[in-house]
């Protein structure tokens, strides 16, 4: 369909006629990125906008100006009636940002500028690689500080400050620390199971090929530093039960030592990296579930198994409304913390169980998109006042907002919401909670002569790195697999180094394992030498041994 307007021309103010530049696309390619656009539309940066095209800069797109189709634009890029012009009388901020300010009045457009000079630089923090590795180091740094201060009281009644409710037929009291460990901490693992959902859906576990590798270094990862454990710190009734804490892998600070490296890393390793931490969380994730609960308790787990069971049928009806999931989640939640199974185990069900389709397919989305814009666009070249025409074009707006939400799965949109709470928030006060070790002499020197501490040592800085290369070599020579494109053995032992980077996991199965705090100071003294030991290990290794041009591919297409 073609629409033709009118408009004044801004040199002879007589009306002309011309046709608008929607909505012929075309595959755009700028300095600013490359990608599907609008005829007459570029990424923000590039040009100026007009009036028609708010909903696409909203997105971080702006309107070229449009004198090619017979209408000179004026100096901010404007075409259209004069009261088009008063309307969106401000141009458009360049920026990254600087798409959502389009079409707003000037002064509004101002001030936005002046919050986003403040605002950009968290932002772009907040996107790096290394970002959530830094907070946590920061975090963990200064749970270390106040623990050994002279205000190490106020650090330990803040541990013990109790926390609760009292419904009458239930009641639940609980100190801050146990809050963090069971609850907060099951929203990082709701995380945890959205991300495995998202790798063996669409990711680097979708296929067997692509699994093969991973699952070998994983598996190799995790029981080679176990039995090593058990060799050193086995004989040792009371220290046995941390056999466990060895087996996982924090991926945000092996990350960061990654993004550290720079290009020299290529995005196979990353790729590899990822997917191993995957399976090493699985792995983690049965270990805590069947050997680290207490007796359990059918009742209360036939309550949560119920839930799971509703929230799957409201999947099937098509019920995917996320306050709904959230309420079977928590009753879940308390359910399993009476039956004496570990109640973080129920984040990773519901993570795994999370609808990764959206309502509509790319295709539908483009189609039904066109024709909301479409809308939009032809009340605008109306330019018709009053409220039927506002609430027409609200209606349109709306519709188009839904679509939008409509269009992302609910487990990318859950992830991709979740993650920054997650990293910045939960895994940071999980280390601010349990990584204010007490480093008195005593401490150090009981630490030092103790099997536990140094079998969880040699399990992390020796036995993350030969059981990832074992386990590797195995399924190479084995399945004949192939190592993702750009990984090279060297680099491999670089991985299996920063896979000793046991933090997160590890403090938590250390809290699981042992009620005694003599044993769980030697635990996460054990802990924090390992993972410091093998990042600094594994950065050199990796500078040393990796070239400094970035490989292309990820894997072999062979």
């Amino acid at each position: 369909m073609s629409v033709v307007s009118t408009a004044p021309s801004a040199r002879t103010g007589r009306r002309v006629r011309r046709r608008p530049p929607f909505p012929e696309y075309r595959q755009a390619s700028s300095g600013s990125g490359v990608g599907l656009s609008v005829r007459g539309v570029v990424p923000v940066g590039r040009a100026e906008s007009g009036p028609l095209w708010a909903p696409l800069a909203a997105g971080g797109w702006q309107a070229t100006r449009p004198s090619q189709h017979g209408v000179p634009a004026r100096d901010d890029g404007f075409v259209g009636t004069p009261a088009s012009r008063e309307a969106y009388a401000s141009p458009i901020p360049s920026g990254r940002h600087g798409g959502a300010m389009a079409f707003t009045s000037r002064e509004l457009a101002t001030r936005r500028a002046r919050i986003e000079h403040f605002v950009r630089p968290v932002q772009s923090f907040t996107h790096t690689e290394a970002a959530s590795g830094i907070v946590l180091l920061l975090a963990t740094a200064q749970a270390l500080i106040w623990a050994n201060s002279p205000w190490s009281d106020l650090y330990h009644d803040l541990l013990d400050h109790r926390l609760g409710f009292d419904l009458g037929f239930y009641a639940v009291s609980k100190s801050f620390h146990a809050v963090v460990n069971d609850g907060a901490m099951a929203v990082f693992f709701f995380v945890v199971g959205l991300e495995i959902k998202r790798e063996i859906a669409v990711g680097e576990l979708r296929t067997v090929r692509r699994l093969i590798v991973p699952l070998g270094a994983a598996l190799g990862g995790v029981v080679v530093p176990a039995l090593l454990f058990l060799a050193i710190a086995g004989g040792q009734a009371s220290e046995r039960a941390g056999w466990g804490i060895p087996i996982a892998t924090d991926i945000a600070f092996a990350l960061g030592v990654l993004a550290l490296l720079g290009p020299r890393i290529g995005s196979g390793l990353k790729t590899l990296l990822l997917a191993v931490a995957i399976v090493d969380d699985i792995a983690a994730i049965v270990v805590i579930g069947v050997f680290y609960s207490s007796s359990v308790t059918l009742a209360p787990l036939a309550i949560a198994l119920g839930m799971v069971v509703l929230a799957l049928l409201a999947q099937q009806i098509g019920l995917w409304w996320v306050p709904l999931y959230a309420v079977f989640g928590i009753i879940a939640w308390f359910a399993v913390l009476e039956s004496g199974i570990h109640p973080t185990i129920v984040g990773v069900v519901f993570g795994l169980i999370t609808p990764w389709r959206a309502w509509y397919r790319a295709e539908g989305f483009t189609d039904l998109a066109a024709g909301l814009l479409d809308r939009v666009r032809r009340l605008d070249l109306a330019a018709t006042e009053g409220e039927a025409a506002h609430e027409r074009r609200t209606d349109a707006l709306f519709s188009l907002s839904s679509l939008s939400f409509s269009s992302l799965s609910p487990l990318d949109r859950l992830e991709r919401e979740l993650h920054p709470f997650v990293a910045f928030g939960i895994v940071p006060l999980f280390a601010l909670t349990n990584a204010g070790v007490a480093l008195s002499g005593d401490a150090v020197s009981t630490a030092a002569s103790s099997t536990l501490a140094w079998g969880i040592a040699v399990g992390l800085l020796l036995g993350k790195p030969v059981g990832i290369v074992l386990g590797t070599w195995v399924i190479v020579r084995v399945f004949r697999a192939r190592l993702p494109a750009g990984v090279t053995w060297s680099s491999l032992v670089g991985l299996g180094l920063l896979g000793g980077i046991g933090f997160t996991v590890s403090l938590f199965i250390t809290e699981l394992a042992f009620a005694d705090e003599t044993l769980r100071t030697s635990a996460k003294l054990g802990i924090l030498v390992a993972s410091l030991a093998s990042g600094l290990a594994g950065y050199a290794w990796l500078r040393v041994f990796t070239g400094r041009r970035p490989h292309s591919g990820i894997f072999d297409k062979s």
